[in-house]
């Protein structure tokens, strides 16, 4: 990979070697990928302040997210179906977390299980919740990863209801893959990721399957992941699960001033400003540009993390700048991942680490904790 530069040349060589419909999963969003588009391109909007003549040894990237310890300011969010990017994606994305020193959070919707990831690394790992109609199983589920050592649990709020993903519809996503003429012929030219697939036992998702009553083969699991997000969840569902928790509590989909003023009275140790990568409701605003009015409102009562639309070293920066604690990417690390396994996640967090620390360097600062709005030369927000 000694010629890949930037997180664009990990996405066309992941789209080279990821099936369709696992690739077009991953960089898809709803609808008309209006949001989606947003995301990224609203960072573009966004004016550095270059400062000039000043010390720029010693520098450190090092800051906590909700208290613990990070090598850089960023994690690994969670995403569905990361094991099928690559064969036990999930493990491998995790490993190159651990290495690198960053917070990788599992899906509730993966592949590999709670388990698996605590039996494949020795960091403590996130896991982010689902709240599911079924509530025995959902206190099952935070069980188990309080069991598997888990050092926060992140509560996604914006999914009870899924907002229509047209190209997954079009490709008849399914996990495993149903075989049908089109995915067999996705399969096909894309034979390197059947041999590992089929090196594996992990095709499936492992949180849910043999661990649900009535869940008994592929199918009804389909099912019942369709039928299980809830759409009664509220407010008042945080309470219950922060008490069978009991650990760091992190809130993640805030994405209006008035969310995020109920979500700091919840008493969770961060929120997460977030539209979901632009995959629920398509024509809400980036959530980029949301950032700034979040934090005047509750940056003083919790701590804000930010989602959506990291695609640079730069645009990590920029979150930062303007309030966040910490930033979160999915897609450029299942790009990394369908690239090249572990060795591209770990190459997708170099290149954030580089481009980082470069900038910040460029805007005078030394230290990622000193960032603030004065190194923004303009915003729209």
């Amino acid at each position: 990979m000694k010629h890949v530069l930037e997180i664009n040349d990990l996405k066309k060589l992941a789209r080279r070697r990821v099936p369709k419909m696992f690739f077009e999963y991953a960089s898809s969003g709803s609808w008309t990928g209006s949001t989606l588009a947003a995301n990224e391109d609203d960072f573009k909007k966004i004016l550095l302040r270059q400062r000039i003549a000043v010390d720029m040894t010693n520098r450190t990237l090092e800051t906590t997210m909700i208290g613990q310890k990070v090598a850089m300011p960023i994690a690994h969010a969670p995403t569905g179906l990361t094991g099928m990017q690559h064969a036990d994606g999930e493990i491998h994305a995790a490993r190159a977390c651990e290495k690198a020193g960053i917070p990788f959070t599992l899906s509730t919707m993966s592949v590999c299980s709670i388990e698996d990831i605590a039996e494949n690394t020795s960091a403590p790992f996130w896991f982010q919740l689902y709240v599911m109609k079924d509530k025995d199983y959902i206190g099952r589920l935070i069980d188990r990863a309080k069991a598997a050592g888990c050092s926060a649990l992140v509560l996604t709020f914006d999914l009870q209801i899924l907002g229509q993903r047209h190209n997954d519809i079009r490709n008849g996503l399914s996990t495993p893959p149903k075989f049908t003429a089109s995915s067999l012929w996705q399969m096909a030219t894309r034979p390197m990721w059947c041999i590992k697939m089929l090196g594996t036992k992990r095709r499936t998702l492992r949180n849910i399957d043999g661990h649900v009553d009535g869940v008994e083969n592929l199918s009804s699991l389909s099912t019942w992941t369709a039928e299980q997000f809830d759409p009664k969840l509220n407010w008042k569902d945080i309470e219950w699960i922060k008490e069978r928790w009991g650990g760091p509590l992190i809130l993640k989909g805030i994405c209006d001033v008035e969310d995020a003023k109920m979500a700091a009275k919840t008493g969770a140790d961060a929120i997460i400003v977030s539209n979901h990568g632009g995959r629920q409701l398509d024509g809400a605003p980036s959530s980029i540009s949301m950032l700034p009015a979040i934090v005047d409102a509750v940056g003083s009562q919790v701590e804000i993390h930010f989602d959506g639309g990291i695609r640079s070293g730069q645009d990590i920066l920029k979150a930062i700048a303007l309030g966040a604690k910490g930033v979160y990417a999915g897609r450029p690390f299942l790009y990394g991942l369908g690239a090249g396994g572990e060795a591209g996640v770990s190459k997708a967090i170099d290149i954030f680490r580089t481009e980082l620390d470069i900038t910040m360097a460029l805007c005078g600062e030394r230290d990622i904790n000193n960032l603030g709005r004065h190194n923004i030369h303009s915003h729209p927000y």
